[in-house]
């Protein structure tokens, strides 16, 4: 499984846990996640269980992160156990049968169930695959009409491939934008939103340049998995300050 995946196992129980916090246990050494020739880490069911348990010696027991390393040295030389599924048992963990993969395409993204609402995960910002769909399925998919479509496309919310395809993000927008219309927003008042997406968008890359701009070998793909988390914090940020704003407004 990815990180992000990972991620979504571990937080029901840490809460705390982010990505770099993962990260850090990587280059401490306690975890030695599988990498792709791209270079993105690739977890196992056994990855996990060993982070859950740096994680709980840490939370439950304070112990420091040499202390925990030479435990899992131990473990690792068969000279004590890990008690994976006393430990799995306590904590009500999912095996690798429990998982479920999550997403249109089955591109292998595993994520448990009853992630919390209103929170992104950045796999869910993950493109592996390319989704072209013609303009007349898009049509059909959203229930918009071509006139709609073109209202979208001149305001620059949509904007189609060089083909003349839209993938299923375009799907999504359209679909959104008709709902909203039904409360008298046309596509010109929805350009602001366009706005604050491209600016946050902009602020994410700025950060994640200097990564991309190093000459690690897979820098290239530390510095996506930077922009997907950032973009995946913006998100969730977002979300919680509407929410926080509708919320305030109705005198909540």
């Amino acid at each position: 499984m990815s990180i992000g995946s990972v991620l979504d196992l571990l937080r029901p129980d840490f809460p705390d846990i982010t990505i770099s916090k993962i990260r850090f246990l990587e280059s401490e050494g306690l975890i030695s996640p599988e990498r792709t020739p791209s270079g993105y880490r690739r977890f196992h069911v056994a990855d996990v269980e060993r982070l859950r348990f740096v994680l709980t010696a840490q939370r439950d027991q304070y112990l420091p992160l040499k202390v925990i390393k030479e435990q899992l040295e131990a473990i690792d030389s068969g000279a004590a156990t890990l008690g994976v599924r006393e430990a799995r048992a306590r904590a009500g963990v999912v095996s690798e049968g429990e998982l479920h993969p999550m997403g249109p395409n089955g591109d292998g993204r595993l994520r448990r169930l009853g992630v919390v609402s209103g929170e992104v995960s950045p796999e869910e910002l993950r493109f592996d695959h390319e989704i072209r769909i013609p303009r007349a399925d898009l049509l059909q998919q959203a229930g918009i009409d071509e006139k709609f479509l073109t209202e979208l496309i001149r305001a620059n919310l949509i904007t189609p491939g060089a083909a003349g395809y839209f993938d299923a993000d375009a799907v999504t927008l359209a679909r959104t934008a008709k709902a909203l219309s039904e409360f008298g927003l046309e596509a010109r008042h929805l350009r602001a939103f366009k706005l604050a997406a491209d600016r946050e968008a902009a602020m994410v890359a700025q950060i994640a340049a200097p990564i991309a701009k190093s000459r690690d070998a897979d820098a290239r793909a530390r510095a996506e998995e930077t922009v997907r988390e950032l973009a995946a914090l913006s998100l969730t940020l977002h979300t919680a300050l509407v929410k926080t704003s509708v919320r305030a407004s109705l005198g909540g």
